[in-house]
C-alpha cells in the first residue's frame, strides 16, 4: 500500500459544537491516536479528505501525515474509521492510527469477485458474498487495500474459502481457513418460492383465527366461576325473601302476641272474678 500525502492541524473545538462550527467553515474533524504518543485531536480540509477517498480504491489509506506546528514533520497512519452522514454521505469525522515502518499490523480488507462464475452464467444460480472483507497482517507497505479474488470457476455449489485465497506478498491472512468467503448456491424453485409465500401470508392466518375464536366468545357458556356465583346468587336470595322474613314477622310475633293475649285475659277477666266472691 502506498502512502498518500496529507495535511492536517491541531484543533482547539471540541464536542459536539466544535465540530459543527468545523464542518461549517469546510474543516473535518479527526483524531489521530497510536502506543506512541497520546491521541491529539485533528481537523482537516474537507476537499481534501474528499478528493483522497474518492481517488483511492477503498477506505484503506495509508497517508503521511503532516501537522502543523508539529514537531516531527510527518507521521505515518492508517485511516481506521470514517463516519459519513446517513443521508448526503458526506464525511464527518476520521480516525487515524499511528503505525511504524517496520511494524505489523492488522486490517480488515474487502473482498471483490472478479469474472462471471460459471454456476451463474449456464445454469441460473446466484453468487453470495459470505465474507465482504478479511482480516490481513503485515508491514504498512505491503498491505493491499483490496482483495480481488477470479470466480469465473464456480459451479452450483461450490465455494472459495478463506485458505484458497493466496495472501499478498509479505503479509499473512488471518482466520479459519475452512469459512466460505464466495458462493454461488442453486437458483429457487417454484416449491421454494410458494413456500415461503405462504410462511408470509401464515401470520394473516393467525389473526383471522383469533378473531374468529374472539366471536364465538360472545356465545360460550359461562365459566365455572360465573357458574358458582350464579348458584350462590340463587341459594341467598330465597333465604333473605323466604326465611328470615317469616321468621322476624310470624314466628317472633305469635308468641309476642299469645304472651300479651294472655295478660290481659287474666288482667281482665281473673282478677275482677274473685272480687265479686
Amino acid at each position: 500500500m502506498k502512502s498518500v500525502s496529507l495535511s492536517a492541524a491541531p484543533r482547539a473545538l471540541g464536542r459536539r459544537a466544535g465540530a459543527k462550527a468545523l464542518r461549517a467553515a469546510g474543516r473535518i474533524p479527526a483524531v489521530i491516536y497510536g502506543r506512541q504518543a497520546k491521541p491529539q485531536n485533528l481537523e482537516l480540509s474537507s476537499k481534501e479528505i474528499t478528493d483522497l477517498i474518492h481517488h483511492s480504491v477503498s477506505e484503506n489509506l495509508l497517508v503521511d501525515l503532516a501537522v502543523k506546528d508539529d514537531a516531527r514533520p510527518k507521521r505515518l497512519a492508517l485511516v481506521q474509521e470514517i463516519q459519513h452522514h446517513p443521508l448526503s454521505g458526506k464525511v464527518l469525522h476520521v480516525d487515524f492510527h499511528e503505525v511504524a515502518e517496520n511494524e505489523k499490523v492488522s486490517i480488515m480488507v474487502p473482498v471483490e469477485g472478479s469474472g462471471e462464475a460459471v454456476g451463474v452464467k449456464t445454469d441460473g444460480g446466484v453468487l453470495e458474498h459470505v465474507l465482504f472483507k478479511i482480516r490481513i497482517r503485515g508491514l504498512p507497505k505491503d498491505l493491499p487495500e483490496i482483495i480481488t479474488v477470479d470466480v469465473s470457476q464456480l459451479k452450483i455449489g461450490q465455494s472459495i474459502h478463506l485458505g484458497d485465497i493466496p495472501a499478498p506478498p509479505g503479509t499473512e491472512i488471518i482466520g479459519d481457513k475452512k469459512v466460505p468467503v464466495i458462493a454461488v448456491s442453486a437458483p429457487r424453485t417454484e416449491e421454494e418460492e410458494a413456500a415461503e409465500a405462504a410462511e408470509a401470508a401464515t401470520p394473516g392466518e393467525v389473526e383471522m383465527i383469533k378473531e374468529k375464536k374472539e366471536e364465538g366468545e360472545e356465545g360460550a357458556p359461562p365459566a365455572k366461576g360465573a357458574e358458582k356465583g350464579a348458584a350462590k346468587g340463587a341459594e341467598k336470595a330465597p333465604a333473605k325473601g323466604g326465611e328470615k322474613a317469616p321468621a322476624k314477622g310470624g314466628e317472633k310475633a305469635a308468641p309476642a302476641a299469645e304472651a300479651k293475649g294472655g295478660k290481659a285475659a287474666e288482667a281482665k277477666g281473673g282478677k275482677p272474678a274473685e272480687k265479686k266472691k
